[in-house]
Protein backbone atom coordinates (compact mmCIF):
# COMPACT_ATOMS: atom_id res chain seq x y z
CA UNK A 1 0.00 0.00 0.00
CA UNK A 2 1.68 3.73 -1.02
CA UNK A 3 2.88 5.38 1.99
CA UNK A 4 0.56 8.20 0.73
CA UNK A 5 -2.91 6.62 0.84
CA UNK A 6 -1.59 4.99 4.25
CA UNK A 7 -1.64 8.82 5.58
CA UNK A 8 -4.93 9.71 4.12
CA UNK A 9 -6.68 6.36 5.57
CA UNK A 10 -5.17 7.37 8.89
CA UNK A 11 -5.70 10.96 8.73
CA UNK A 12 -9.54 9.99 8.04
CA UNK A 13 -9.82 7.54 11.04
CA UNK A 14 -8.74 10.53 13.01
CA UNK A 15 -11.44 12.95 11.80
CA UNK A 16 -14.05 9.86 12.76
CA UNK A 17 -12.47 10.15 16.08
CA UNK A 18 -13.35 13.91 16.42
CA UNK A 19 -9.70 15.08 16.14
CA UNK A 20 -9.82 18.80 16.01
CA UNK A 21 -8.50 20.58 13.10
CA UNK A 22 -5.32 21.71 14.78
CA UNK A 23 -4.18 18.10 15.10
CA UNK A 24 -5.35 16.84 11.89
CA UNK A 25 -3.49 20.09 10.46
CA UNK A 26 -0.26 19.33 12.50
CA UNK A 27 -0.32 15.38 11.64
CA UNK A 28 -1.12 15.91 8.29
CA UNK A 29 2.10 17.84 7.46
CA UNK A 30 4.50 15.90 9.59
CA UNK A 31 3.33 12.79 7.80
CA UNK A 32 3.19 14.48 4.72
CA UNK A 33 7.52 15.59 5.39
CA UNK A 34 7.05 12.11 6.41
CA UNK A 35 6.53 10.57 2.78
CA UNK A 36 8.45 13.15 1.08
CA UNK A 37 11.67 12.21 2.70
CA UNK A 38 11.46 8.92 0.60
CA UNK A 39 10.13 10.54 -2.51
CA UNK A 40 13.25 10.92 -4.11
CA UNK A 41 13.71 12.19 -7.77
CA UNK A 42 12.79 9.80 -10.98
CA UNK A 43 12.18 6.71 -8.35
CA UNK A 44 8.68 5.21 -7.55
CA UNK A 45 7.90 5.84 -4.09
CA UNK A 46 8.24 3.05 -2.05
CA UNK A 47 4.90 1.09 -0.04
CA UNK A 48 5.11 1.29 3.39
CA UNK A 49 5.53 -2.51 3.88
CA UNK A 50 9.15 -1.86 2.20
CA UNK A 51 10.12 0.84 4.98
CA UNK A 52 12.80 -0.97 6.98
CA UNK A 53 14.50 -0.09 10.40
CA UNK A 54 17.63 1.58 8.67
CA UNK A 55 15.20 3.15 6.41
CA UNK A 56 13.88 4.75 9.19
CA UNK A 57 16.42 5.57 11.26
CA UNK A 58 17.87 7.48 7.97
CA UNK A 59 14.79 9.46 8.36
CA UNK A 60 15.56 10.18 11.76
CA UNK A 61 18.79 11.11 11.46
CA UNK A 62 18.01 13.45 8.80
CA UNK A 63 15.63 15.42 11.19
CA UNK A 64 18.53 16.15 13.03
CA UNK A 65 20.43 17.29 10.60
CA UNK A 66 17.73 20.19 9.84
CA UNK A 67 18.52 21.59 12.78
CA UNK A 68 14.79 20.57 14.40
CA UNK A 69 14.36 21.05 17.86
CA UNK A 70 14.12 18.42 20.63
CA UNK A 71 10.08 18.84 20.83
CA UNK A 72 9.87 19.06 17.38
CA UNK A 73 11.92 15.81 16.50
CA UNK A 74 9.44 14.19 19.13
CA UNK A 75 6.48 15.26 17.82
CA UNK A 76 7.23 13.79 14.06
CA UNK A 77 8.16 10.66 15.63
CA UNK A 78 4.91 10.55 17.46
CA UNK A 79 2.89 11.19 14.43
CA UNK A 80 4.80 8.44 12.40
CA UNK A 81 4.55 5.62 15.83
CA UNK A 82 0.85 6.75 16.21
CA UNK A 83 0.17 6.19 11.67
CA UNK A 84 2.02 2.49 12.11
CA UNK A 85 0.14 1.58 15.21
CA UNK A 86 -3.14 1.77 13.17
CA UNK A 87 -1.66 0.49 10.01
CA UNK A 88 -0.44 -2.73 12.27
CA UNK A 89 -4.15 -2.43 13.64
CA UNK A 90 -5.83 -2.43 10.34
CA UNK A 91 -3.72 -5.49 8.99
CA UNK A 92 -1.59 -3.52 6.83
CA UNK A 93 1.49 -4.27 8.54
CA UNK A 94 2.50 -7.00 10.01
CA UNK A 95 5.02 -5.42 12.47
CA UNK A 96 5.35 -2.12 13.89
CA UNK A 97 9.36 -1.20 12.93
CA UNK A 98 8.24 2.45 13.77
CA UNK A 99 8.16 1.27 17.53
CA UNK A 100 11.40 0.73 17.62
CA UNK A 101 13.40 4.53 16.98
CA UNK A 102 14.80 6.24 19.56
CA UNK A 103 12.60 8.94 20.39
CA UNK A 104 14.87 12.07 21.94
CA UNK A 105 14.71 13.21 25.70
CA UNK A 106 13.47 16.37 26.49
CA UNK A 107 14.10 18.90 29.14
CA UNK A 108 11.67 19.44 31.53
CA UNK A 109 10.62 23.04 31.04
CA UNK A 110 8.34 24.27 33.66
CA UNK A 111 6.05 26.69 31.83
CA UNK A 112 6.22 30.33 32.16
CA UNK A 113 3.39 31.51 33.95
CA UNK A 114 2.18 35.25 34.56
CA UNK A 115 1.49 36.89 37.78
CA UNK A 116 -1.96 37.33 39.42
CA UNK A 117 -0.93 40.95 38.47
CA UNK A 118 0.19 40.97 35.28
CA UNK A 119 -3.05 38.87 34.15
CA UNK A 120 -5.41 41.42 35.43
CA UNK A 121 -3.72 44.16 34.70
CA UNK A 122 -3.37 42.74 30.92
CA UNK A 123 -7.32 41.82 30.61
CA UNK A 124 -8.11 45.25 32.21
CA UNK A 125 -5.98 46.96 29.67
CA UNK A 126 -7.49 45.21 26.52
CA UNK A 127 -10.72 46.96 27.48
CA UNK A 128 -9.78 49.82 26.12
CA UNK A 129 -8.83 48.50 22.27
CA UNK A 130 -10.88 45.31 22.04
CA UNK A 131 -14.32 44.97 21.26
CA UNK A 132 -16.92 42.30 22.95
CA UNK A 133 -16.38 39.80 21.32
CA UNK A 134 -12.69 39.93 21.82
CA UNK A 135 -12.60 40.79 25.34
CA UNK A 136 -15.07 37.44 25.99
CA UNK A 137 -13.05 35.16 24.46
CA UNK A 138 -10.22 37.00 26.76
CA UNK A 139 -12.08 36.36 29.83
CA UNK A 140 -13.22 32.76 29.24
CA UNK A 141 -9.71 31.96 28.21
CA UNK A 142 -8.61 33.20 31.84
CA UNK A 143 -11.86 32.64 33.84
CA UNK A 144 -12.32 28.60 32.61
CA UNK A 145 -8.65 28.06 31.41
CA UNK A 146 -9.83 26.22 28.46
CA UNK A 147 -7.69 25.75 25.14
CA UNK A 148 -7.71 27.77 22.53
CA UNK A 149 -9.35 24.95 20.62
CA UNK A 150 -12.04 24.64 23.14
CA UNK A 151 -12.13 28.39 22.80
CA UNK A 152 -13.42 28.40 19.20
CA UNK A 153 -15.40 25.41 19.28
CA UNK A 154 -17.93 26.03 21.55
CA UNK A 155 -21.57 26.97 20.77
CA UNK A 156 -24.18 29.11 21.64
CA UNK A 157 -25.93 25.83 23.41
CA UNK A 158 -22.76 25.07 25.38
CA UNK A 159 -22.97 27.81 27.71
CA UNK A 160 -25.57 28.56 30.19
CA UNK A 161 -24.66 31.49 32.07
CA UNK A 162 -27.84 31.42 34.08
CA UNK A 163 -26.46 28.05 35.92
CA UNK A 164 -22.82 29.07 35.26
CA UNK A 165 -21.74 26.59 33.45
CA UNK A 166 -19.69 25.79 30.17
CA UNK A 167 -19.87 22.33 28.48
CA UNK A 168 -16.32 22.16 26.60
CA UNK A 169 -14.85 19.85 23.92
CA UNK A 170 -11.15 18.16 24.76
CA UNK A 171 -8.87 16.21 23.27
CA UNK A 172 -10.45 13.20 22.13
CA UNK A 173 -13.68 14.87 21.61
CA UNK A 174 -14.06 14.46 24.97
CA UNK A 175 -16.66 16.70 26.57
CA UNK A 176 -16.33 18.29 29.96
CA UNK A 177 -17.86 21.28 32.07
CA UNK A 178 -16.25 23.87 33.72
CA UNK A 179 -17.42 26.70 36.06
CA UNK A 180 -18.15 30.29 34.17
CA UNK A 181 -18.75 32.85 36.68
CA UNK A 182 -17.71 36.69 37.67
CA UNK A 183 -16.49 38.72 34.86
CA UNK A 184 -16.13 36.03 32.26
CA UNK A 185 -19.76 35.61 32.49
CA UNK A 186 -20.45 38.98 32.66
CA UNK A 187 -18.08 39.38 29.31
CA UNK A 188 -20.02 37.00 27.67
CA UNK A 189 -23.56 38.15 28.48
CA UNK A 190 -21.93 41.59 27.09
CA UNK A 191 -20.77 40.08 23.41
CA UNK A 192 -24.11 38.00 23.04
CA UNK A 193 -26.07 41.55 23.16
CA UNK A 194 -24.07 42.81 20.12
CA UNK A 195 -23.51 39.37 18.45
CA UNK A 196 -24.99 39.16 15.40
CA UNK A 197 -27.09 35.90 14.44
CA UNK A 198 -26.61 34.63 11.94
CA UNK A 199 -28.53 31.57 10.60
CA UNK A 200 -27.77 28.61 11.29
CA UNK A 201 -24.33 29.46 12.42
CA UNK A 202 -24.13 26.97 15.84
CA UNK A 203 -20.69 29.09 16.73
CA UNK A 204 -20.34 31.34 19.76
CA UNK A 205 -17.66 33.30 18.52
CA UNK A 206 -17.66 34.62 14.69
CA UNK A 207 -15.50 35.91 12.37
CA UNK A 208 -15.47 39.39 10.35
CA UNK A 209 -17.95 36.91 7.56
CA UNK A 210 -20.34 35.35 10.44
CA UNK A 211 -18.56 32.39 10.06
CA UNK A 212 -16.75 30.59 13.16
CA UNK A 213 -13.75 32.21 14.78
CA UNK A 214 -10.41 30.23 14.39
CA UNK A 215 -7.90 29.34 16.48
CA UNK A 216 -5.16 31.44 14.29
CA UNK A 217 -7.05 34.43 15.26
CA UNK A 218 -7.64 34.65 18.38
CA UNK A 219 -3.90 33.78 18.69
CA UNK A 220 -2.41 36.96 16.33
CA UNK A 221 -5.42 39.22 18.50
CA UNK A 222 -3.80 37.64 22.22
CA UNK A 223 -0.67 38.41 21.21
CA UNK A 224 -1.82 41.97 19.91
CA UNK A 225 -3.65 42.85 22.68
CA UNK A 226 -0.58 41.32 25.32
CA UNK A 227 1.57 43.69 23.12
CA UNK A 228 -0.40 47.04 23.35
CA UNK A 229 -0.90 46.83 26.90
CA UNK A 230 2.29 45.24 28.79
CA UNK A 231 4.69 45.02 25.44
CA UNK A 232 5.28 41.65 25.70
CA UNK A 233 4.55 39.85 22.66
CA UNK A 234 5.10 36.15 23.81
CA UNK A 235 2.13 36.10 25.77
CA UNK A 236 -0.61 33.43 23.60
CA UNK A 237 -3.74 31.56 24.56
CA UNK A 238 -2.22 29.25 26.30
CA UNK A 239 -0.54 31.94 28.80
CA UNK A 240 -4.20 31.68 30.44
CA UNK A 241 -4.63 28.22 30.75
CA UNK A 242 -0.84 28.08 32.90
CA UNK A 243 -1.70 31.40 34.56
CA UNK A 244 -5.61 29.90 35.53
CA UNK A 245 -4.14 26.44 36.91
CA UNK A 246 -1.44 28.07 38.89
CA UNK A 247 -3.12 30.56 40.58
CA UNK A 248 -5.89 28.35 41.57
CA UNK A 249 -3.22 26.03 43.13
CA UNK A 250 -1.53 29.23 45.20
CA UNK A 251 -5.07 29.92 46.32
CA UNK A 252 -5.58 26.53 47.89
CA UNK A 253 -7.33 24.43 45.18
CA UNK A 254 -7.23 20.97 45.21
CA UNK A 255 -4.70 19.70 42.71
CA UNK A 256 -7.77 16.70 41.72
CA UNK A 257 -10.06 19.38 41.13
CA UNK A 258 -7.37 21.64 38.85
CA UNK A 259 -7.22 17.98 36.89
CA UNK A 260 -10.86 17.68 36.26
CA UNK A 261 -11.43 21.81 35.53
CA UNK A 262 -8.04 21.45 33.11
CA UNK A 263 -9.36 18.23 31.53
CA UNK A 264 -6.05 16.52 31.98
CA UNK A 265 -5.94 12.63 31.42
CA UNK A 266 -3.18 11.94 33.64
CA UNK A 267 -2.50 13.39 37.08
CA UNK A 268 0.93 14.01 36.44
CA UNK A 269 0.39 16.44 33.93
CA UNK A 270 -1.27 18.49 36.16
CA UNK A 271 1.09 17.99 38.58
CA UNK A 272 3.70 20.45 36.70
CA UNK A 273 2.08 23.30 37.95
CA UNK A 274 2.74 22.35 41.92
CA UNK A 275 6.37 23.03 40.70
CA UNK A 276 5.88 26.45 39.42
CA UNK A 277 4.36 27.59 42.43
CA UNK A 278 7.46 26.08 44.65
CA UNK A 279 9.26 27.74 42.29
CA UNK A 280 7.62 30.93 43.11
CA UNK A 281 7.80 30.16 46.73
CA UNK A 282 11.69 29.53 46.51
CA UNK A 283 12.00 33.13 44.43
CA UNK A 284 9.96 34.49 47.70
CA UNK A 285 11.90 33.25 50.33
CA UNK A 286 15.32 34.69 48.35
CA UNK A 287 13.62 37.82 48.26
CA UNK A 288 12.69 37.99 51.59
CA UNK A 289 14.35 36.05 54.31
CA UNK A 290 17.27 37.71 56.00
CA UNK A 291 19.32 34.42 55.84
CA UNK A 292 18.47 33.86 52.54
Amino acid sequence: MQLRECIAKYLAELERRGASKHTLRNYGSDLAQFAGYFELPNEMAPEVEQLDLPRMREWLGGLYDQGLTVVSVRRKIAAVRAMFKFLLREGVLQKNIAGRLRTPKAKQRLPEVMSAEKTSNLLDGAEQFSKERDMAFLELLYGCGIRVSELVGINLEDIDLKAGWLRVRGKGNKEREVPVAGRAAEAVERYLAVRETKPGERALFLNSRGGRLGDRQVRRLVKQYALLVTGDSTVHPHSFRHAYATHLLSDGADLRAIQELLGHARLSTTQKYTQVSLKDLQAVYDRAHPKA
